[in-house]
């Protein structure tokens, strides 16, 4: 069975300042993302590497070109509905793991799931299965600054899909780890992906990680290319 293709960037533009000053980052950029997949953005810094999830994550507006997710234009939809849709279709997982450090892991998982409304007993269900499937269930109860930078990142990672979002975008999300901790939290994902039918796009500098992702792309000119 086809997989459906969740996120679609059509013709993206985005330029920092005006006139002789201005910038261009993306120039009629397009990019789609199916559910299942893995993708691995791996471009030199300066590029558009962040600017590209940004505006995937409705993060940012592009300045020309249109963001579609889960078939949905997104252009004209005002704050509280670009704020809806980023909670409810997109996870983000970022190179530092952002925790609350005054709460568990558990309590960290539970936290978007309570936000959109989900009763305390369901979001804690929901957020135990998470941390057994992560296999850090053992850690639940312990603060962020208990829990080792790979167990810190994985919780992050269970965080980002507790609300079983369409599309996971993550930004270096292994890049303060050691090579083995690094693979062994990339293995934890591509599991996660797999299983849940997630789209993900993983902006990396490690190429020994992108190798092992469906798909490589590269951002050269102000477009995306698969390479």
């Amino acid at each position: 069975m086809a997989s459906k293709t969740v996120l679609q960037l059509k013709s993206i533009e985005r330029h920092y300042g005006e006139g002789d000053m201005m910038l261009s980052i993306l120039k009629d950029a397009d990019f789609e993302l199916r559910s299942g997949e893995t993708v691995a953005l791996v471009a030199p810094s300066g590029t558009g590497k962040s600017t590209l999830l940004h505006l995937a994550g409705l993060l940012e507006h592009p300045d020309g070109g249109e963001v579609i997710i889960g078939g949905k234009s997104c252009n004209g939809l005002s704050d509280d509905e670009r704020t809806a849709i980023r909670r409810s279709e997109i996870g983000f997982v970022y190179q530092f793991h952002h925790l609350l450090p005054e709460f568990s892991a558990l309590e960290n998982i539970m936290m978007p799931q309570l936000i959109a409304g989900l009763r305390e007993a369901e979001a804690k269900e929901r957020a135990a299965q998470l941390l057994d499937y992560m296999r850090i269930g053992h850690r639940g109860d312990h603060r962020p600054a208990e829990l080792s930078g790979g167990e810190q990142q994985r919780v992050a990672i269970a965080r980002a899909v507790a609300n079983a979002p369409r599309v996971l975008l993550a930004d270096e999300p292994t890049g303060n780890l050691d090579p083995k901790t690094a693979s062994y939290v990339f293995d934890a994902l591509e599991a996660l992906v797999r299983q849940s039918g997630l789209a993900a796009m993983i902006a990396t500098h490690n190429h020994d990680l992108a190798a092992r992702m469906d798909r490589r792309v590269t951002i050269d000119g102000g477009r995306v290319v698969d390479f």
